[in-house]
Formats: structure tokens, C-alpha cells, sequence
């Protein structure tokens, strides 16, 4: 009885401490939002929310995906090769990126249809190495069950981008005052965990191995063969949508949405994040039968921690937004109401995923990553000359159903390792 209550608890407590962190964390820029909002036009916004938009297609690549598999080894000399597989993925594709934004920034210009973005498509390389690098040392200190460090590292990366956005927005730097400010937020947090790393691991140098590393990457040849895909496709349809409303609809248009999407979704998916991340961790641990009822016990305890928060947006929130941030930004408000139900199964659904990893069926999320990033983007396309608001609604309803069908498949795959 004790052993069934240990892991129950465990969880509890290492759930509590990532979720402290990031409350933290999504504390200071929901806090110093209704100033930046004063500070900031929505046309500024937008610029910042396509850039972020673009450098996340390259960032995607960044690692290849092998960060996932540092949680999978037993032998910590395996996962430790693995971090240095990572790393070195994310150096060549930093160079790469450098190359294409050096020889063909007014081809992506022209393509996004904004002159104002080609000066800091020159930036790009710098987010792409210190996501790649921040996202290696972050598996690696959840292997490492480093929760404290994790938290602490989000804190960094937020308390000085806020700072740095208030800093330069108070000093009239427009859009390039929430694109530095994120990457110097980026590069610091990255430099938090790469120091810890590096001063209670440094042992891990030792253990590389340039055999066992080529060795590795053919073990885990489907992350980058099928999970890469994957994830492409999915950053692509978030991209994609920024880049189609600011190309259809406006710049200040994709400010008001971006405004909507990081007030509601960027606190619910950070605080998924660390669910994900120790939900990873115990179903990568657990026995196999033992998936369904613990995806089960998830999905009702998410519902009920997330349901009362999305019903107060979708009631409340144009008259919460326009309150807050001022009456310029109600269109974000009624966007964030339209979204809630999307939203809401989003956070669901997103640590749930990493359940194909576990069952090593990639190509599952793939098929089904393909149609989720078509129909936003097929909406947008096919409907452009509609209102915007009208445009969001059918997205926002296709995607519903889409995750709810998500839910249906995770089940049923869990259920079937029941039977072995």
C-alpha cells in the first residue's frame, strides 16, 4: 500500500514545484501587461508576434528532437550522449540559419508581405541557439528530477524579458523593445541551467563518445524521422496562422489575437508544461497496462482545475480586456472569448500527446498533426474576404471537435496495453 501512495505523492510534490516556479513566472508578465499594452501599439505587437512566429520554424528543428530521447535510457551514459547529440544538432542548425536569413532575408520578406520585419530576421540565429540549447538542458535536469532549477529558470527568463520590455517600452523602442527584451530573457535563463548543468554534471564530458553518439542517433532514428514532422507541422500551423492573419487581416489585427492567444494560452500551456514534464516522466516509468488509468485520473483532474478558469474567460473576457488593457485592445478580449473552448481542450490535450512516444507510434501524431494544421490554415485561406471575428469562430469550432477526436484516440491506445 505505502509503494502504491510514494509515486502518488511524489508526483503531487514535484507537480507543486514546477507549478510554483511557473505561477511565478506568468505572474510578472501578466502583471506588467496592462503598462506594456500603454507602451506598445497592437502594430508592434503584431511585428513581435511574427517574428517570434518565424524564428519558431527554424527553432523547431534545432535539436532534431533528440532532447526526448535523454528520458529514455537507463544508463546515464546513454542520456548523457544524447545531451551532447543535441547540442551539436543545435549548433549546425543555428549556422544553417544564419546562412538563410544572410542570403535570402528579402525572399522571406517579400514572402511575408512586411518590410518592417527584414532588419531583425538577422536575429533569428541567436533565438534558435538559445531555444535549442535551453531545451536540452531542460530534458536533461527533468531527467535529473532538477524541478527547483526548472522553476527557477523560468522566473529568470521572465523576470528580465519583463524587465527589458518595460525598460525599452518606456523608452519609446517600439516592436524591437519585446524582441530584444525576449531574447535577452532567453539567453540568461539558458545560461542559468547551462551553469548548474555544467557545475554538478561536468563529470558528463567524460562520457562522451563519438561511436556510442552515432550509435544513439540511429536507436532514435523515428524523433527525427517521425516526431520532427510532427512537430513541425504543428509550429507551422501556429506560425502559419500569425503569418496569414497579418498577410489577410492586419498587423494590428495579429497584435489583438496575439495579445488574445498569450493571455490565455501562454499561462495555461506553462502551467501544462510542468503537468507535461512530470507526466512524461511517469508514464515513461510506469508499466505498460497501467497507461489508461493514468491518462483517465489526468484528464479528469485537468478538467477540473482548468474548466472554472476558461468559463470566466469565455463570459467575461472582452469586458475583462478592454478593463485591463485599455478600450483599444476589446477585439483581443472577444478574441480570447471565441478561442476559450479551443483553449481549454488545447491544454488538455497537449501533455497527453507525449503518450505515442511512450507506445513509440509517432506516425499516429503525425497523420493527425497534418489535418489540425490544414484546416486552421485552409480556413483562413478560403475565407479571407469574411470578418475576422466570423473567420476565428469556424476555426475555433474545428479545432474543438479535431482535439475532442485527439482525446477519443489517446484512450483507445492506452487501452489496448491493457490487453498485454
Amino acid at each position: 500500500m505505502l509503494n502504491k501512495l510514494k509515486p502518488k505523492s511524489e508526483f503531487s510534490r514535484n507537480v507543486l514545484t514546477l507549478m510554483t516556479g511557473t505561477t511565478i513566472a506568468q505572474a510578472i508578465p501578466i502583471a506588467i501587461s496592462p503598462i506594456l499594452t500603454r507602451l506598445y501599439t497592437p502594430e508592434d505587437f503584431g511585428i513581435f508576434a511574427l517574428y517570434i512566429s518565424i524564428a519558431l520554424l527554424f527553432a523547431t528543428t534545432a535539436t532534431g528532437r533528440y532532447e526526448l530521447a535523454i528520458m529514455l535510457p537507463r544508463k546515464e551514459s546513454d542520456s548523457a550522449n544524447i545531451l551532447f547529440l543535441s547540442l551539436l544538432i543545435t549548433l549546425v542548425i543555428t549556422l544553417l540559419t544564419l546562412f538563410i536569413v544572410l542570403f535570402f532575408n528579402q525572399e522571406i520578406t517579400d514572402i511575408l508581405g512586411n518590410q518592417e520585419i527584414s532588419s531583425w530576421l538577422y536575429f533569428i540565429p541567436f533565438t534558435v541557439f538559445f531555444m535549442g540549447l535551453y531545451q536540452s538542458l531542460n530534458y536533461w535536469s527533468n531527467r535529473k528530477k532538477e524541478y527547483k532549477r526548472l522553476a527557477i529558470s523560468r522566473v529568470v527568463q521572465s523576470g528580465v524579458t519583463g524587465g527589458a520590455n518595460l525598460g525599452m517600452g518606456g523608452l519609446q523602442f517600439g516592436a524591437s523593445g519585446l524582441i530584444v527584451g525576449n531574447i535577452i530573457g532567453q539567453s540568461l535563463s539558458t545560461f542559468y541551467l547551462f551553469r548548474h548543468v555544467y557545475k554538478e554534471d561536468s563529470r558528463l564530458i567524460k562520457l562522451f563518445n563519438r561511436l556510442k553518439i552515432v550509435a544513439l542517433l540511429k536507436k532514435y532514428k523515428k524523433l527525427p524521422l517521425l516526431n520532427l514532422p510532427n512537430v513541425l507541422i504543428d509550429n507551422f500551423r501556429l506560425s502559419g496562422i500569425n503569418i496569414l492573419i497579418a498577410k489577410f487581416f492586419t498587423t494590428a489585427t495579429l497584435g489583438q489575437f496575439a495579445l488574445a492567444w498569450k493571455m490565455v494560452q501562454t499561462p495555461m500551456s506553462v502551467i501544462g508544461k510542468s503537468l507535461s514534464q512530470v507526466f512524461f516522466q511517469k508514464i515513461a516509468s510506469v508499466k505498460r497496462h497501467e497507461l489508461y488509468g493514468i491518462i483517465k485520473k489526468f484528464i479528469v483532474k485537468a478538467s477540473l482545475v482548468a474548466l472554472p478558469i476558461f468559463l470566466v474567460i469565455y463570459f467575461f473576457s472582452v469586458d475583462i480586456f478592454s478593463f485591463v488593457f485599455g478600450e483599444n485592445w476589446s477585439l483581443a478580449g472577444e478574441s480570447a472569448s471565441i478561442m476559450s473552448p479551443w483553449l481549454f481542450l488545447n491544454f488538455l490535450t497537449s501533455p497527453l500527446s507525449q503518450i505515442f512516444i511512450i507506445l513509440n507510434r509517432q506516425e499516429i501524431m503525425l497523420i493527425f498533426s497534418l489535418f489540425y494544421m490544414a484546416t486552421p490554415l485552409g480556413i483562413l485561406y478560403l475565407f479571407q474576404d469574411l470578418a475576422f471575428i466570423d473567420v476565428l469562430t469556424m476555426v475555433t469550432i474545428s479545432m474543438s471537435i479535431m482535439l475532442l477526436i485527439f482525446i477519443g484516440m489517446v484512450l483507445f491506445y492506452a487501452k489496448r496495453e491493457e490487453r498485454f
